[in-house]
C-alpha cells in the first residue's frame, strides 16, 4: 500500500472553511479546535486532484451530464465493496443527502403526515421533517451497556399509533456509530413492508466501519426491501468531497423513483455540477487504496482516544463507534446542564463540537467529535478537555 500521511497539518484557514472560518458568524469564540461539522482535514485522493485538473485546464464548465461510465464506476464500487448490484435506470443524482432526504419527504407524504425517525439522529433528519410541515415521530434508540439498540416494539408502536408512512434510516448511524447487523435490519424491514412504510436509508458512512463491523446495504437484503426503499449514497464522506455536492440515490422501485423525480424536477434542479461528477467518478475508480490507508489512521486515532477517555478521563465514557469516523462522547458524569455543559466546552476546554441536544432531547449531555484529522489535533484536543475537566 502506498504511504499516506494522514497526519500532516494542512491550514484550512482563509478558505472559506465552514469548519475553520465561520466561529465568530456562529457566535463562538476565537482559539478554538475545531472539530464538529463532518468533513475531514485531509487531501483528496491524487486520482481526484487529477480530474479535477484535467476539467480546470480544459476551462469550459458548460452544462455537463454524466455517460455510462459515470455509473459502471458508481456501481463497481458497491457492488465489490457491499455486495450491492444496481442497475443504470435506478441511478438518481441530486446535489446531496440532505436535499435528497427533504425531497423525498415531500414525494411520499403530505403535510400532517408522520414521519419516523431514530433519535439521537443526525439533525437535518428532523429539520427536513419539520420545514416540510411533517409530524415528527422519535423512535428513540436505547443505551444498553454502553452501546445503542433499537426498541423494535416501540418502533412498531410509534408506526400503528402515528400511521407513519416514511422512516428515515441513518445507516451507520450518527451520531452513535452503530453499525446496524443483517438481523436488525431485517427485523426494521420487516415491520415497514407490514405497514406500508416506506424506507429512506441514508448510507453515507457506509465506507467507514471499524473490525468485527459489516455495512449491509438495506436495499440488499431482500426483493421487497429494494422495491420498498431509497438508499442516498454520496462519495462525499468517504472522500471529503462534500463541497462539490455530488450524490447517488439508487430507486429500485419505478413508482418512487418516478414519485422521487418529479419533486427534484419541481425545485427545477437538472444538471450537477461538473468538477462534482468527475470527481465522484475518479474517486470511485481511483480511491480505493487511499480509503483503506484512511482507514487505518481513523482506527489508531480510535484507539488513542479510548485509551486517553479511560485513562485520563474517569468522568467520561466513550461510546465506542463500529462505524462513521465521528465519536459520542457521554459528558453526563461532569453533572452539568444542557447550557454548561456547552459552554464548558466552548469556553473552558476551547474545543468547537456539535452538542448532543442537536440530535434531539436524548443526545443532551453527549458531544460528537470529528476523529478524521491528524494525531496531533486530536492530541491537543483531548488534552485541552482534560485540563477543563481537572478544574471543574
Amino acid at each position: 500500500m502506498p504511504y499516506y500521511n494522514f497526519d500532516e497539518i494542512i491550514d484550512r484557514t482563509g478558505t472559506d472553511s465552514l469548519k475553520y472560518d465561520f466561529a465568530a458568524e456562529r457566535g463562538r469564540p476565537g482559539g478554538l479546535i475545531s472539530m464538529w461539522v463532518a468533513d475531514m482535514d485531509f487531501r483528496v485522493p491524487e486520482g481526484v486532484t487529477a480530474a479535477i485538473k484535467n476539467v480546470v485546464e480544459h476551462g469550459i464548465y458548460g452544462y455537463t451530464e454524466a455517460k455510462g461510465n459515470y455509473f459502471a464506476a458508481v456501481s463497481a464500487w458497491f457492488r465489490s465493496r457491499f455486495g450491492y448490484a444496481t442497475e443504470p435506470e435506478w441511478l438518481v443524482k441530486t446535489p446531496g443527502i440532505v436535499y435528497s432526504l427533504a425531497a423525498a419527504v415531500r414525494a411520499f407524504t403530505e403535510k400532517g403526515d408522520a414521519v419516523l425517525i431514530q433519535q439521537p439522529v443526525y439533525y437535518p433528519f428532523s429539520e427536513v421533517i419539520l420545514v416540510n410541515e411533517r409530524k415528527l415521530i422519535s423512535s428513540d434508540l436505547v443505551l444498553e451497556n454502553g452501546r445503542y439498540v433499537i426498541d423494535f416494539d416501540d418502533f412498531e408502536r410509534k408506526i400503528t399509533q402515528n400511521s407513519v408512512k416514511l422512516f428515515l434510516l441513518c445507516s451507520p448511524h450518527n451520531p452513535v456509530g452503530r453499525v446496524w447487523t443483517r438481523g436488525e435490519l431485517t427485523k426494521l424491514g420487516e415491520i415497514c413492508v407490514k405497514h406500508g412504510v416506506i424506507v429512506v436509508s441514508d448510507e453515507i458512512h457506509c465506507d467507514f466501519t471499524y473490525s468485527g463491523h459489516t455495512h449491509t446495504v438495506f436495499a440488499s437484503i431482500s426483493p421487497d426491501f429494494a422495491q420498498n426503499s431509497v438508499i442516498a449514497t454520496a462519495p462525499s464522506k468517504t472522500f471529503n468531497l462534500a463541497g462539490l455536492q455530488i450524490s447517488n440515490i439508487f430507486i429500485a422501485n419505478p413508482e418512487l423513483r418516478a414519485q422521487f423525480r418529479r419533486e427534484i424536477d419541481r425545485t427545477g434542479y437538472s444538471q450537477l455540477n461538473t468538477i462534482g461528477l468527475a470527481a465522484c467518478r475518479a474517486a470511485y475508480e481511483t480511491g480505493g487504496e487511499w480509503l483503506d490507508a484512511l482507514k487505518l489512521h481513523l482506527a489508531d486515532n480510535l484507539a488513542f482516544q479510548r485509551e486517553f477517555v479511560a485513562e485520563r478521563l474517569p468522568r467520561l465514557t466513550l461510546i465506542d463507534p463500529e462505524g462513521t469516523y465521528l465519536t459520542w462522547l457521554d459528558c453526563r458524569g461532569l453533572g452539568l446542564g444542557r447550557d454548561e455543559l456547552e459552554n464548558f466546552i466552548l469556553n473552558r476546554a476551547k474545543l468547537w463540537l456539535d452538542g448532543g441536544h442537536i440530535f434531539g432531547d436524548t443526545g443532551a449531555g453527549f458531544e460528537r467529535f470529528n476523529i478524521a484529522c491528524a494525531r496531533s489535533t486530536l492530541a491537543a484536543a483531548m488534552e485541552r478537555l482534560e485540563n477543563a475537566v481537572n478544574e471543574i
